[in-house]
């Protein structure tokens, strides 16, 4: 009996299939960069505020605490933004008659509250709790970045699932003395394998099977 297919078509077929897996490959590969890249995530994007503050200036170069203004960091699940009268504490004397910050002298009289664009934005289902963060040991830095080099807060971590899990799969890499909580000069370099294994204990920091049930953050 003749053959219905010629002896090329094998050759076809080996291409079609290995072209179909290099295709494959490809679009996994292109998807995955892409859902990572920072115009998906948003990260390093710099969001424009109706006043400008400047974290750099004020956390940076005059020291103020993070806990200045936000000042349910260590309480909720919620850091807090901070009311007019905080700012007004200060801006009540100091370029008082600034035109830049009449914004903030206004919404002051207005009684009513400036509207700050989010910039650390979780997806509703999603649930982050700030002061178990602080309670167990993790700076600020280690997911805002150096804020204190911002002139205009942009996101420094994808805050992807993917980068949550990094943490919560071994948290000890990033945890510190709760003196340093707050230290925006902190890196990770300064503390000892030891020193960190002994602060997992003392912080009582829930086992890896634990932290990365689905459950722990989506409730």
């Amino acid at each position: 009996m003749a053959q219905f297919f010629k002896k090329s078509a094998n050759n076809i077929a080996r291409i079609t299939m290995v072209t179909g897996v290099l295709l494959a490959v490809a679009a996994f590969y292109l998807y995955t960069t892409v859902s990572r890249s920072d115009w998906i995530t948003g990260r390093h994007v710099e969001r424009m505020q109706p006043v400008q503050f400047s974290h750099k200036h004020h956390v940076g170069d005059d020291g103020i605490d993070c806990r200045y203004c936000h000042t349910t960091v260590e309480t909720a699940a919620s850091a807090g933004l901070p009311a007019t009268q905080t700012c007004m504490n200060c801006h009540s004397q100091l370029f008082a008659d600034s035109e830049y910050l009449e914004p903030v002298r206004a919404s002051f009289r207005d009684n009513k509250p400036i509207e700050w664009t989010r910039v650390h934005d979780l997806p509703e289902y999603v649930y982050f709790n700030h002061s178990i963060h602080v309670a167990k040991g993790v700076g600020c830095s280690t997911c805002h970045g150096e804020i204190d080099n911002m002139p205009a807060v942009y996101q420094a971590n994808t805050l992807q699932m993917e980068w949550c899990l990094s943490c919560h799969k071994d948290p000890s890499q990033f945890i510190r003395p709760k003196s340093e909580i707050f230290n925006m000069q902190w890196k990770d370099s300064n503390i000892t394998a030891e020193r960190r294994v002994e602060l997992k204990e003392q912080y009582a920091i829930r086992s890896r099977e634990m932290l990365t049930s689905c459950s722990t953050c989506h409730r």
